[in-house]
């Protein structure tokens, strides 16, 4: 049970008027059961609920009651769809307003359903970052924020990987995502729409110049397709390796998911030791080599031959250095 959909339920009894169970079901994605059960819990709760029989029956508010978010401002409005994520809303410069949102939210809920968002929010939460890594600082975030908003074009000196390293370009912001505690902006240049590393940003100021998004953009499916693209672009060769036991169960923290599902999708036994061979996606030689040395003895390349031979030459490197300062060489 979730205040959340309960507040759904409730909002949308209060701006339909009348609502079916079975209705009330399919317009939050559960069961007519879980629907009789929020609408139970919303009348324990202290709602004042009428069920009307019959065929065009359903569940109505009596007396024409009305939950109410009084004096909430534009900005803790907005605030609202960060009420859960505390980190991206102070990212956003949303921290005050969020507080302020969910305080309102609160006073604005019957009592039973107060205890219960209360509840919820003692035992939720959420850090976006991965692990062993530090947030980016991303000064010009709130006003990515601004120009998202309010449809200003904004001019920005860029860091980028390929050369010339350093670009300038007048970006009209389409909206942010945050993908593994990292910022990224989409926006039109003069060309195409494309995304930034905000962190990347190493100057912007807003321009006077207002723009209207494509009617037809949707920012969740354009950031679907580019993680797709993204994907396809990254991955361009294969490589078979084998792996013993350990390395197996070592995969997932040294190597990304997809060379991890490809291992589970095509591993095949060579022996009765338990080590199997299998086909992987590969970004580039030099990437691939950094990946798989990860995983020490417990991986060995078959093909290509670039890469075993890339993968032998930093391991004799790495045995004469150690070998030099008096230790020999790795003993496998």
């Amino acid at each position: 049970m979730t205040a959340g959909r309960l507040l759904s339920v409730l909002l949308l009894l209060q701006s339909r008027g009348r609502v079916s169970a079975r209705a009330l079901a399919g317009e939050l994605g559960v069961s007519v059961r879980t629907a009789y059960r929020d609408l139970a819990r919303l009348q324990a709760a202290g709602v004042p609920l009428y069920a009307e029989p019959g065929p065009g029956g359903g569940y109505r508010l009596v007396g024409g009651y009305r939950t109410r978010l009084t004096g909430m401002s534009e900005g803790e409005a907005r605030a609202l769809f960060f009420a859960g994520l505390p980190g991206p809303a102070a990212d956003l410069g949303l921290s005050a307003e969020v507080t302020a949102a969910r305080l309102k939210l609160l006073a604005s809920l019957p009592a039973g359903l107060r205890e219960e968002a209360t509840r919820t929010a003692a035992v939720f939460h959420l850090d976006a970052p991965g692990w062993y890594r530090e947030a980016e600082p991303a000064p010009y975030l709130p006003l990515f924020v601004d120009a998202v908003l309010t449809r200003h074009a904004v001019d920005v000196r860029y860091r980028r990987w390929r050369a010339p390293q350093e670009v300038r370009r007048r970006l009209r912001p389409h909206g942010l995502v945050l993908k593994a505690g990292v910022w990224y902006l989409v926006a039109a240049s003069e060309h195409r729409i494309a995304t930034y590393r905000v962190a990347q940003v190493l100057d912007a100021a807003l321009s006077d110049e207002r723009f209207d998004r494509p009617a037809g953009f949707d920012l969740a499916a354009y950031w679907t397709a580019y993680l797709d693209d993204f994907r396809a672009r990254r991955h361009t060769g294969t490589a078979t390796i084998r792996l013993s036991p350990r390395g197996r169960r070592r995969l997932a923290d040294n190597v990304p998911a997809e060379v991890v599902r490809a291992v589970e999708c095509t591993a095949a036994a060579v022996g009765d030791d338990g080590w199997v061979e299998a086909v992987i996606p590969t970004e580039s030689t030099e990437h691939a080599c950094g990946e798989l040395l990860r995983l020490g003895v417990d991986v060995e390349v078959v093909a290509p031959p670039e890469l075993r031979r890339a993968m032998a030459a930093t391991v004799e490197t790495l045995a004469g250095v150690y070998g030099s300062a008096g230790v020999g060489p790795p003993v496998r």
